[in-house]
């Protein structure tokens, strides 16, 4: 019998999770409600009861943190992807292949997500400590609330480029538009996401094991998150 699957995900995964679930439905006519939002507030809402059946955060943290307090179907925590952080503006050239634009007056605004909420936003801060920026480009930050949001902020031209995932701007079937520096993922903790089950129905089990199979892993990759096999 076809059944409902409420799932938690995090922003930056809102393509690839779409694209899964769609799949997902046509085999097994269950209903896929999906949920998007910044890893943060999800871990919120779950904690004050939201009643989700699965979770898929943009970090690992979260996740660990909900299986030590036992709140997970024992042994479905897993890494579903390892996401990737692009700079990134939809003009022509204004981003080079090295980021060095953000040493320069190129730009008046540079979006990223709130560290505090979102593990991309996190990230964004390592990379600009790393190039000993952070503190110099206070003035010029715009803070998403999400990734999405951040996105948002960049596509509208409210900032002129920012930080976003890159699954964001790259699809299976169109290579990214605009300008982009995909940062080398030595310069930024590894973004590890991981997956929990809330609640142990049925479908929402047989989601789960979907999304760890071969064709989902296939989708996943399309939107340019790598995927370590088992």
């Amino acid at each position: 019998m076809a059944d409902e699957v409420l799932v938690a995900v995090a922003s930056n995964f809102s393509g690839a999770i779409k694209a899964v679930a769609a799949r997902f439905e046509e085999q097994t006519g269950h209903d896929m409600v999906l949920s998007f939002g910044s890893t943060g507030k999800h871990y919120a809402q779950i904690r004050h009861g939201a009643p989700y059946h699965a979770f898929f955060a943009a970090d690992a943290t979260r996740p660990q943190l909900f299986e030590e307090d036992g709140r997970i179907v024992p042994g479905s925590r897993y890494t579903y992807s390892f996401g990737r952080l692009v700079l990134w503006s939809p003009q022509e050239n204004r981003v080079d292949a090295h980021g060095e634009v953000l040493a320069t007056d190129g730009f008046t605004r540079l979006a990223i997500a709130n560290p505090r909420l979102a593990p991309y936003g996190t990230a964004a801060q390592q990379v600009l400590e790393s190039r000993g920026l952070w503190d110099t480009l206070q003035p010029r930050l715009v803070r998403g609330e999400n990734i999405g949001q951040t996105y948002q902020y960049v596509q509208s031209g409210a900032a002129e480029l920012g930080f976003v995932a890159y699954s964001q701007i790259r699809t299976p079937d169109s290579d990214p538009s605009g300008s982009a520096w995909i940062v080398p993922e030595e310069l930024y903790t590894p973004i590890e996401q991981q997956a929990v089950l809330l609640k142990d129905t049925p479908a929402a089990r047989a989601f789960m094991d979907y999304v760890r199979s071969e064709a989902a892993a296939r989708i996943i990759e399309g939107f340019g998150y790598r995927v370590a096999r088992e």
